[in-house]
């Protein structure tokens, strides 16, 4: 763990005083006068200058140049429907991986049941939280910290984690949250793309799957708050599970890298997907604040079924920030970020390697500019039998510049 040390410096995050946001929280329900709209937005743009490379004499990248990435925006609604029932949308503007607008997903949050009866269930739904809806689903609490398409404000980074677990699903989701505990119980059809027809390009062998995290969050005083959970993911069909690290149709931060000359761009470039279709996926994620230092961790394990001959993958990941200035509105941070694992259990261990070290300004509550340098490496037997012959030694790395807003 001594390479988690190696990990951090430079400037960036944070609102007038920052926190970590995860589960939505009862005291942060507004009160209801009459339906009322927000309509919110996010923007992104970053300047890359990555450069890459590989030990296969045979096989050649695209060569990159230091320049602009396409700007990113998302389109928010936020709708309050009734006395504690609001619904979100979200609609991406422009994304690397589709330049016309398209539907990421929404859900409706219930938080009151006095649309049946005045007071209807209140004791049990004053600590308790009913989300419906397609889109992204509460695995996890990385999907807390990550970017989504122009949504940057909550990462401290540039780029997600290698594995990104990240789906948009139709779900049903139970929250509870109550003297610290947390709880999720959820149910989604493991699906991204939504379909009613049998044909030769979709496999219905489908199967529901089961989610949910149980944890303890707590903010001891103004100093110091802690939090730990666990979260599981289980889906037995074998045409259902690969969406888990597969699902984020935006697009990854890191533009073109490790794409073989004369190929079509990969927009997942950067990130890894064991690609199981039979998943049982665990995410134990501590976060801890004391003052301005922040400690975040990822141990997550996916696992293949019989389908997948019992393949195995292991992510670990480290961010620790630190933030300062009158209202914490700078950091400086690092993040250490591996995988490690078999396709299937007979095969040769893949490992792939990350370090950022960056930080950030928080301008104002809702504008952040990041700078970062970011190194990632491919090394084992496994490489090329998992993932072809341009990643025999491959590597990339560099500085990415990022300027984001969200309101």
């Amino acid at each position: 763990m001594k390479r988690i040390l190696i990990v951090f410096m430079m400037l960036a995050l944070v609102t007038n005083v920052f926190s970590q946001q995860f589960e939505n929280q009862k005291s942060d329900l507004p009160v209801f006068e009459k339906l009322k709209v927000k309509v919110g937005g996010d923007f992104a743009i970053q300047y890359q200058g990555l450069n890459h490379s590989n030990s296969n004499d045979t096989i050649d990248y695209y060569e990159l140049v230091s320049n602009f990435n396409l700007p990113t925006a998302n389109l928010n609604l936020d709708v309050l429907l009734a006395d504690g029932i609001k619904m979100h949308l979200r609609t991406y503007l422009s994304a690397r991986h589709h330049n016309e607008a398209w539907v990421k997903g929404g859900y409706v949050e219930i938080d009151k049941l006095d649309f049946i009866s005045e007071g209807f269930l209140s004791g049990i739904m004053n600590v308790t939280t009913l989300k419906f809806g397609l889109d992204e689903i509460n695995y996890g609490d990385a999907h807390f910290r990550r970017t989504d398409n122009a949504e940057a404000i909550n990462n401290p980074f540039v780029g997600n984690y290698i594995m990104d677990a990240f789906t948009t699903e139709a779900f049903g989701e139970v929250v509870v949250q109550s003297s610290g505990f947390v709880g999720v119980v959820g149910l989604s059809n493991g699906k991204l793309n939504q379909n009613v027809t049998v044909t030769t390009r979709y496999n219905h062998d489908n199967a529901i799957s089961f989610y949910g995290k149980l944890g303890y969050d707590k903010q001891f005083n103004d100093d110091f708050r802690a939090r730990l959970t666990g979260s599981w993911y289980l889906n037995n069909g074998t045409s259902t599970g690969t969406y888990l690290y597969n699902g984020d149709r935006a697009g990854s931060r890191y533009y073109s890298v490790l794409v073989v000359d004369g190929d079509a761009d990969n927009f997942t470039s950067g990130r890894f997907n064991p690609g199981f279709t039979q998943i049982t996926a665990i995410q134990l994620n501590p976060f801890i604040k004391f003052k301005g230092l922040e400690f975040f961790g990822i141990y997550e394990t996916a696992m293949g079924g019989e389908n997948d001959n019992n393949g195995n993958f292991t992510q670990i990941a480290a961010d620790l920030l630190y933030r300062f200035g009158k209202k914490e509105q700078f950091y400086l941070g690092g993040r250490y970020n591996v995988v490690s694992g078999k396709k299937t259990s007979d095969a040769e261990t893949l490992n792939i390697e990350r370090i950022n070290a960056g930080g950030g300004w928080f301008l104002t509550e809702n504008i952040v500019a990041k700078l970062e340098y970011v190194s990632q490496k491919y090394t084992g037997n496994g490489v090329v039998p998992t993932l072809g012959a341009s990643y025999k030694g491959a590597e990339f790395n560099g500085f990415m510049l990022e300027a984001a807003i969200s309101f």
